[in-house]
């Protein structure tokens, strides 16, 4: 999919055009954004991501090691303004538009996800701080933006994964300040080496056990403190994992380390919501990324090798085969789909700061965004491997790379039951439905009617059936119920990417034909639910 193709997808979403004139862009400046983008991908993400996934990062005198050119890389894009793009200007971003900065990122995710981690994290606590932390924003933000400093998001213990409530390490007031000690794992990027300072954004407990989540607050931890004295922090292990071996999954113990409170006490996680939703997006951006890589490697091998034919002429590009063919279009449909998905998030997730019908409609969203552009990953680079043959299985390729790696997407920032609960008891219970209501009016608005609609009116129509179910036939309708959100949703999206014509329509009319099974699929699992509920 072309930088073109890319550009008319986020043309084509309703709302970017009043978000692009509001910042002062016109056509001519997004595309050149994309471009460079993706030149940076290109020369500088590539072969970084080969270097990380076989060296690895490491523990050294206590400390992780990153992979050679992390440190160099990392500060160039803090330099040249990437890592906190869509950030205040007055707290050292650009200010760009939340959906060109996701579109600016898919080639960053593409090419290297792992190391894309560092700075996903470091970016949505720039955010979360200039938001809730005037005490904080005017030192961390601009550094952070510069690449000079990190953050991290320290919430899982190993007895406390999705289960916050559970939560041990404890923050005990000392004087004026506080001090935390306990033990947080699944930390990415919990230490390294590229910058001077990392501060960690940690969940403590400052009520009492019995209290849950409502006993927990958040805090800013750094490695070091403002006088450039150690601060506690150790870490334990980097993990062994199936892929990200560009990306130090870590173990860390705090002890007696001194943190700044952020926000009100006993709301932690109501305060870590603004970094939590923008890391979600950019677990979504890491698929639709992926997705997209696999789409142009697929059809650049496939033009490139030859085999088959008649044994009485030179064998034939693999491209020319039907079946590699349905392959490819395949890939180019879930690439459109998921792409115009991260879009529509993002328009609707910037739009949500002023306005509460869309901020509901965000929330309903991004289950989907964070679920399905991994799924889709995982779908997009299996098909590669199989497009590749025996090549894709093989470390010539980044195709077995992106395998491993695109795993993590339906797992880390909430799994994908953790997802399905979130979109039917918040989204269309708690809300009570407003986000399915402003998907119904925005996507009827602007479509009319056609088959994403006709599938939409079912999934309207499940809703009200699910809303009348019991609790428990509800839990265990949750992830069918997802999955039809999202044949409905992305059969609305395929609609819109058949309208621009040309190869995209060739690729959403693929996903529509198929997008009554997969409803269909979706509906039966929730219908046997109800049954056995």
């Amino acid at each position: 999919m072309t930088d073109e193709t890319i550009l008319s997808l986020l043309q084509a979403t309703p709302g970017w055009a009043a978000q692009a004139d509001r910042a002062g862009l016109d056509d001519t400046g997004v595309a050149q954004i994309l471009d460079e983008a993706r030149k940076l991908a290109e020369a500088v993400l590539d072969p970084l991501a080969g270097v990380a996934d076989a060296e690895h990062c490491r523990i050294e005198s206590g400390r992780v090691k990153t992979p050679a050119g992390y440190p160099e890389t990392y500060r160039r894009f803090g330099a040249d303004g990437w890592i906190c793009a869509d950030l205040d200007p007055d707290f050292g971003g650009m200010g760009l538009p939340l959906a060109l900065h996701v579109a600016a990122s898919l080639p960053f995710e593409g090419a290297a996800m792992p190391f894309m981690m560092a700075l996903g994290s470091s970016r949505a606590g720039a955010h979360l701080l200039a938001e809730l932390a005037p005490d904080l924003r005017d030192v961390w933000c601009p550094r952070l933006a510069a690449g000079d400093w990190a953050v991290t998001i320290c919430i899982s213990e190993p007895d406390a994964g999705s289960d916050v409530g559970r939560i041990r390490t404890k923050a005990v007031k000392d004087g004026g300040t506080w001090r935390l000690s306990g033990t947080k794992c699944w930390i990415s990027f919990g230490d390294h080496d590229m910058t001077d300072r990392i501060g960690h954004l940690a969940l403590a407990r400052t009520g009492t056990p019995e209290e849950g989540t409502r006993g927990l607050s958040l805090f800013l931890v750094p490695n070091i403190t403002d006088d450039g004295a150690d601060n506690g922090i150790r870490v334990e292990r980097i993990e062994e994992k199936l892929g990200l071996h560009g990306s130090p999954t870590c173990v860390m113990r705090f002890e007696d380390s001194l943190g700044t409170m952020i926000g009100a006490p006993g709301r932690g996680l109501a305060q870590l919501f603004t970094m939590i939703e923008l890391m979600r997006l950019q677990v979504g951006g890491q698929g639709a990324g992926i997705i997209l890589r696999c789409a142009a490697l697929a059809r650049a091998y496939a033009e490139d090798r030859k085999q088959g034919g008649s044994p009485k002429s030179p064998p034939v590009p693999i491209i020319s085969h039907p079946d590699v063919q349905r392959q490819l279009l395949a890939i180019d449909a879930q690439a459109a789909v998921t792409t115009a998905l991260m879009f529509e998030a993002a328009v609707a997730v910037e739009e949500g700061r002023t306005d509460a019908g869309m901020q509901a409609y965000a929330a309903f969203l991004l289950p989907l965004a964070k679920t399905f552009c991994g799924e889709g990953a995982q779908e997009a680079t299996s098909a590669t491997i199989q497009v590749l043959g025996g090549a894709g299985y093989t470390r010539e390729w980044s195709a077995e790379r992106l395998f491993r790696d695109a795993r993590i997407c339906t797992i880390y920032e909430g799994t994908t039951g953790m997802q399905g609960q979130d979109f039917l008891f918040r989204r269309l219970l708690k809300d009570q439905g407003a986000g399915l209501k402003a998907l119904g009016d925005r996507m009827r608005g602007e479509l009319g009617e056609g088959p994403g609609i006709d599938l939409l009116a079912q999934f309207e129509a499940l809703s009200e059936r699910l809303a009348k179910a019991s609790a428990s036939a509800q839990l265990a309708a949750a992830d069918g119920y997802l999955r039809a959100g999202w044949a409905a949703v992305s059969a609305c999206l395929a609609q819109r990417v058949a309208g621009l014509g040309g190869e995209r329509a060739a690729a959403a009319d693929y996903w529509l034909a198929l997008a009554p099974a997969r409803f269909g699929m979706a509906e039966a699992q929730v219908t046997y639910a109800l049954a056995k509920g």
